[in-house]
């Protein structure tokens, strides 16, 4: 049993109260909490204003190599997405091990303890599975994100990923080889021994395996047939879903749906859903999400970095789904960046203020996340894992907030520290184990690209004149 004592505390449903101790189990779970309390020589001392820890619900680790490689000239989504194929090409499961244990580094640091990694790297790039002594088995890439998430201290959802098409029935392009597994089927039991595998060797506390349909232009009428009837019911279960307006249309014309709509006549729409982005939505697409108590997460840096659009967030949320945040391709990390994005487009989109309370953006950086990723929520009450982050109130960014207001003026720079079990895993941004992430991040991509040609696989020029015949020839190794 260890003590915490926490000078001010956020405490739902958006109180902040001073004096706050707790008692924390070896197992990291919140035994008993006292308020109005005096710090005693024993407990571990916090000072500023505790926050229960953010959940990330939707991270693509990989794509941290392209931050500041992909902006030279204009483009979409669609552009950007031939600089990401290209990325995905280039990793072994060891780059990738140096990478994502990175990649987490910086997420801890930021104040994100758990994360759902949304991964579809399953083999080689040429498409063979992994298998090997030397590939350290067949599931060599996802064990590389576990042995990357337990050493950086961050609790993992993988989501493993089915991956069939390149678009509605259409055979998959060869940069999206290593992405595929052929059918649902195959899928399925690669999902299912991957699972046990992790069960064998890590604590549900550190790795859970989830699952994740890549998007409706991706798995077929017949694959989410079989996925809906043949994966277990507790497992959750992660979608991107609608994103993008191209993606709506060529639903409905191949189909006679949208996506929701489809995946509502397949009974995928539940409580274990998590629908990703859930930018561009009929009322009706609305009111099917919202109904059916899905968690939607939302991304709103990399939304904007995409030029995705602004989701339609107060409407799903007032609906009843559950509102979460992620950080996607990782142009910020940032959780309350991430709160602020969210807010500030609902603003931009209506022209109307606090269209979020700052205790329900905190709520959707917090709860929201755990909900997405199959975990207990985060905090200081009696059952909640205590994974915390310390925010500084007197910083140059947020000196004189009311502290229940921090959500709309705190960034990643004012975390004095973040708890992870009850134990303090990093100060003033640097990991307590591993240092200081930017060191980690230069080095791992450094590795890339001294391994590859990283500049002309993410290719920044293909925003102006892409050319995808030739990006796709680039990104193999």
């Amino acid at each position: 049993m260890k003590t915490l004592w926490c000078e001010r505390a956020w405490l739902e449903p958006g109180e902040i109260m001073a004096g706050v101790r707790v008692e924390v189990g070896d197992d990291g779970v919140v035994r008993r909490m006292t308020r109005g309390s005096e710090c005693s020589p024993e407990d571990l001392r916090l000072d500023g204003v505790v926050f229960p820890a953010a959940a990330n619900a939707h991270s693509h680790a990989f794509h941290r190599v392209l931050r500041g490689r992909t902006h030279a000239g204009s483009g979409t989504f669609w552009t950007w997405r031939e600089a990401m194929y290209g990325a995905a090409g280039l990793l072994t499961p060891q780059l990738y091990e140096e990478l994502a244990t990175a990649v987490y580094t910086e997420m801890v640091g930021a104040g994100w303890t758990s994360v759902a990694e949304f991964h579809y790297l399953h083999h080689r790039a040429d498409g063979t599975p992994y298998g090997s002594a030397d590939d350290r088995g067949p599931h060599a890439m996802e064990f590389a994100l576990a042995r990357a998430a337990v050493a950086a201290g961050i609790r993992l959802t993988l989501l493993d990923t089915c991956y069939l098409s390149s678009g509605f029935g259409a055979s998959v392009l060869p940069e999206q080889t290593r992405f595929t597994d052929g059918s649902a089927r195959s899928w399925l039991t690669r999902w299912k021994s991957l699972r046990d595998a992790m069960a064998e060797q890590y604590s549900t506390a550190q790795v859970t395996v989830g699952a994740a349909i890549h998007s409706v232009r991706a798995v077929d009428e017949p694959a989410l047939a079989f996925i809906a009837q043949n994966l277990p019911a507790d497992v959750p279960l992660h979608i991107h879903l609608s994103e993008q307006p191209a993606e709506n249309r060529d639903c409905i014309d191949a189909t006679g749906f949208t996506p929701a709509g489809l995946l509502a006549r397949h009974n995928l729409l539940s409580e274990r859903l998590t629908a990703v982005h859930a930018t561009h939505l009929s009322e009706e697409d609305v009111k099917l999400l919202g109904t059916a108590g899905v968690t939607i997460a939302m991304c709103p840096t990399t939304e904007a970095d995409l030029a995705d659009g602004i989701g339609p967030a107060t409407a799903l949320r007032d609906a009843g789904a559950v509102v979460a945040l992620g950080t996607d391709q990782h142009a910020v990390v940032d959780p309350w960046l991430e709160m602020r994005a969210l807010e500030h487009g609902e603003r931009l989109a209506s022209g109307q203020r606090g269209r979020f309370s700052p205790a329900e953006l905190v709520r959707a950086a917090t709860a929201g996340g755990s909900r997405a990723l199959g975990r207990s929520a985060a905090g200081l009450q009696p059952g909640q894992v205590c994974d915390l982050m310390v925010l500084d109130p007197r910083s140059t960014r947020t000196a004189g907030s009311s502290a229940d207001q921090l959500a709309l003026t705190a960034t990643a720079q004012d975390v004095l520290a973040v708890v992870v079990g009850g134990e303090v895993l990093a100060r003033n941004g640097s990991h307590v184990r591993l240092g200081e992430p930017a060191v980690l991040l230069s080095a791992a991509i450094s590795r890339l690209d001294a391994a590859v040609d990283l500049d002309a696989a993410v290719n920044p020029d293909a925003a102006v004149n892409p050319d995808v015949s030739a990006i796709s020839e680039k990104a193999r190794p």
